[in-house]
């Protein structure tokens, strides 16, 4: 069969999110930390990830994870996250997905009642506690970076919509936190074009109007990514809530978000309604839930920052090989205006 590339990938979604895990047909690339690996993939092998993302391969809900030999000594294993417009430097679903993809196939070996696995991911090192029985993870936890609020109700001028309140956080991802009342959005599944379409708004007018930048890495800078939250409730022996985050070019994520509850997290101690080590159960537009804790406090640059957990789980749904053939008229796949969110010029 006369074909250019092949893949192999394990399907897996975690809390409804599609987050596939290519396990072989990449070698490794340049780079002296992941940061740099996943840089040099973006400018150099970006074709990869159009190719598993765009139609007819993917779809407009989906992520990949791309194994790739760690930097970090202390890592086991390393991992690049591929979205459609974008590479974050870290993911949380991903990550819950990433390590039960590993575990669950033996890539690395299954300990029980629980295995540390320490993944080297572009925004740094995470430390993931898996707990397993049977073979199977049953249940991820997993330690991000620092999360810290770069700003709390900041005013900017959108649209249609006036002045609006946002905090801007970063969890791994440099998040916008919108208020969903404060708007007019009701987080409900029904709702979700509209949810969609007055997150991209927003996202646009903070391009124009703001511009984060991390404190240790300046290449890291831009919200590129809008949650929508509720109020928080007491619940159980903690706090919940209900959210949703806008993934570009212009979908829902299905899961609760692990950098979003990170940063939910953040935003939350920072304004004193989250302690230390209190649960935040944070369930999403499926319904599906994550549960947030902050385990202390330290300072990134200037900003006071937290160190988050989430936990969560995730389940293999497929083994697939993915080809290119060489005569394939789209060899970075395609996409059609009628479910890809599109620029009116494109």
């Amino acid at each position: 069969m006369p074909f250019k590339r092949s893949f192999n990938t394990v399907g897996v979604h975690c809390a409804g999110e599609t987050c596939d895990v290519v396990v072989g047909g990449v070698r490794d690339v340049p780079g002296r930390t992941m940061y740099e690996k996943m840089m040099y993939v973006w400018k150099n092998n970006d074709e990869l990830r159009n190719l598993l993302l765009n139609e007819p391969r993917g779809c407009p809900a989906m992520c990949h994870n791309l194994l790739l030999p760690p930097c970090n000594p202390e890592a086991d294993i390393g991992f690049i996250i591929m979205e459609h417009e974008e590479y974050p430097p870290m993911s949380g679903a991903n990550t819950i997905a990433t390590a039960t993809c590993l575990l669950e196939t033996g890539i690395i070996p299954m300990e029980e009642p629980e295995t540390v696995v320490k993944l080297d991911a572009p925004a740094g090192l995470v430390t993931v506690y898996a707990n397993c029985s049977n073979g199977k993870c049953k249940r991820v936890r997993f330690h991000n970076v620092p999360a810290f609020a770069f700003a709390l109700d900041k005013e900017i001028t959108v649209p249609g919509l006036g002045t609006v309140k946002v905090d801007i956080v970063y969890s791994g991802m440099i998040f916008v936190l919108v208020d969903a009342a404060s708007v007019g959005i009701k987080i409900k599944s029904s709702q979700g074009a509209n949810i969609v379409e007055v997150g991209e708004r927003i996202k646009r007018a903070m391009a124009e109007q703001t511009d984060p930048v991390h404190p240790e890495n300046p290449q890291i800078r831009g919200a590129t990514i809008l949650e929508f939250t509720d109020p928080v409730t007491n619940y159980k022996d903690g706090k919940a809530s209900l959210n949703t985050v806008v993934v570009s070019p212009g979908r829902l994520d299905r899961s609760p978000c692990g950098t979003g509850t990170c940063a939910r997290l953040a935003a939350l101690h920072a304004r004193g309604e989250l302690a230390d080590g209190e649960p935040l159960y944070h369930y999403g537009i499926t319904g599906t839930e994550f549960i947030g804790r902050i385990h202390g406090t330290t300072k990134v640059g200037n900003y006071d920052a937290v160190y988050p957990s989430v936990t969560g789980s995730a389940w293999i749904t497929s083994f697939k090989q993915v080809v290119l053939d060489a005569t394939d008229p789209f060899p970075e796949g395609l996409r059609v205006g009628d479910v890809w969110k599109m620029d009116s010029e494109e």
